[in-house]
């Protein structure tokens, strides 16, 4: 998957996915990050990546070969994947929350662990275990979770596939990354790009940084901004407008594992051209541990449900803020 797949499994990930970076409903009709997932998910990959081989720094760097081979490493997985459990912490203009979520061979599972970086109360905790122990008598919600998770990977895929055409690159100079040093590179529209699609034609709106890690040749960093309002689609019609930014960092987790660790959203826009949107979040992931493979959702939910291991990691949590 790549990293517009992300998490939060009211978004789980795939982040991006019940992983969406919006969720609007308008007369049933729900908008997830799917809807997005161009601007959040296609330049960072969460499966594990293989070994690429190594561009000298300085002069010799070929921004365009180097994003190329960044973009096929993210769509490759030539290594096993190593599913794990991790804590996201969402903060919008709203709420703050957090959920322990466990990957699975059935896609994502998620607890609610914390609300504004507190305990849950005991009714909270309580519907949190119903929710979970419904999730498990039907196993077709999470089938269906599971499907739109490959449908918005999918997507992703191909946006990924065009990130080499998409823009113009720039070698900038080497910066400290997430697992070692990694070449900063510039970006700018390509004007020579002919979108394929209306999801793609967010490339002609968006400039900024995008790190790629020295070793591995992944995507560890992206940080850019809308310099022109720009359409989206993905079966919902609507607009962002110029200004908005994201920064998105993504690190090897282990065992080549990689794992979104950042997102960072500054959005406005309009959906369906009469309702406006406005997303000001950070999801920040941390205490990532493997877990077995292919671990079912079902094995997930006992897991998430152990040793009362809720109340547990939301005083956690509480500690560490």
């Amino acid at each position: 998957m790549t990293i517009w797949d992300r998490r939060d499994l009211a978004w789980p990930r795939y982040v991006w996915s019940d992983m969406r970076i919006f969720e609007v409903r308008d007369r049933g009709l729900q908008m997830g990050r799917a809807a997005c997932a161009w601007m959040t998910v296609v330049l960072l990959h969460c499966a594990a990546g293989a070994g690429a081989a190594q561009t000298p720094p300085g002069a010799a760097v070929d921004p365009i070969a180097l994003v190329r081979r960044a973009s096929q490493n993210e769509l490759r997985s030539t290594a096993p994947a190593y599913p794990v459990r991790y804590k996201l912490r969402k903060q919008d203009d709203k709420s703050v929350t957090t959920k322990e979520i466990v990957e699975t061979r059935d896609g994502d599972v998620a607890r609610l662990i914390a609300k504004d970086d507190k305990p849950l109360i005991s009714e909270e905790n309580k519907a949190e275990l119903d929710r979970l122990n419904n999730l498990l008598a039907h196993p077709e919600i999470q089938e269906r979770r599971r499907k739109r998770e490959q449908e918005d990977s999918g997507r992703a895929d191909e946006m990924t596939r065009l990130l080499p055409d998409g823009f113009l690159y720039t070698y900038v100079g080497m910066v400290p990354g997430p697992n070692g040093p990694a070449y900063r590179l510039s970006f700018k529209p390509n004007p020579a790009f002919n979108p394929p699609d209306r999801e793609a034609e967010v490339y002609h709106g968006m400039e900024g940084e995008l790190w790629i890690d020295q070793g591995e040749e992944r995507i560890v960093k992206l940080d850019a901004h809308l310099i022109a309002d720009v359409n989206f689609g993905w079966g919902i019609l609507g607009k962002l407008y110029k200004g908005g930014s994201l920064t998105i960092e993504q690190q090897d987790v282990g065992h080549r594992h990689w794992e979104t660790a950042l997102m960072k959203l500054n959005l406005t826009g309009m959906a369906l051209m009469i309702k406006p949107l406005s997303f000001q979040t950070t999801e920040t992931a941390t205490d990532f541990q493997p877990v077995p493979l292919n671990m079912s959702y079902q094995d997930a939910i006992h897991l998430l449900e152990s040793d009362n291991s809720g109340p547990q990691l939301a005083r956690s949590v509480t500690a560490q803020r």
